[in-house]
């Protein structure tokens, strides 16, 4: 793979959850492979699920810098150039996204909202463990993909293809 560094945006409507820990995720796995992840909301809920938190350092990955906030942020002039955007739940993929400079893929991994789990708190927590490990197991997939080899209508085709896993 080259030396460049891979911009991603997990986008979901609070931006409270799924994305936040896809963002985190992504950072402590694909951070020494040149990737580096952000999250964003079309809504954003102004802060991130304490759940969510929680869940990441129970699994030691950092959660410093981690932030509610909107997908306005990355569409404007000066931010980072996205190479991929992930949409993380149903209500943002069918949402009218900012246009993104520079093209990136995209592509839906569909999540469900562990926020909106119900229950004890065991089982709201064990809500947001099912949510950790499919976007871990999404995310281990995607990193695993020879990014330097493969054509973009092939990329394009797998990285979709990885969502519907």
């Amino acid at each position: 793979m080259s030396n460049k560094t891979h911009n991603v945006l997990f986008i979901c409507t609070g931006n409270s959850a799924r994305s936040i820990l896809a963002e985190g995720l992504l950072n402590q796995l694909g951070g020494p492979k040149g990737f580096h992840a952000f999250s964003a909301g079309s809504h954003p809920k102004g802060a991130v699920h304490p759940q969510a938190l929680q869940t990441l350092a129970t699994h030691h990955i950092p959660t410093d810098g981690l932030r509610s906030k909107s997908w306005e942020e990355f569409a404007a002039p000066g931010a980072p150039q996205m190479d991929f955007v992930f949409t993380v739940c149903d209500q943002a993929a069918g949402e009218v996204c900012p246009v993104w400079p520079g093209q990136p893929m995209t592509a839906h991994w569909g999540q469900p909202d562990p926020a909106a789990a119900t229950g004890s708190a065991e089982a709201q927590a064990r809500a947001f463990v099912d949510a950790f490990v499919t976007l871990q197991r999404r995310i281990q997939l995607m990193l695993a993909l020879p990014l330097a080899s493969l054509e973009r209508l092939a990329l394009q085709k797998q990285i979709q293809n990885i969502g519907k896993q």
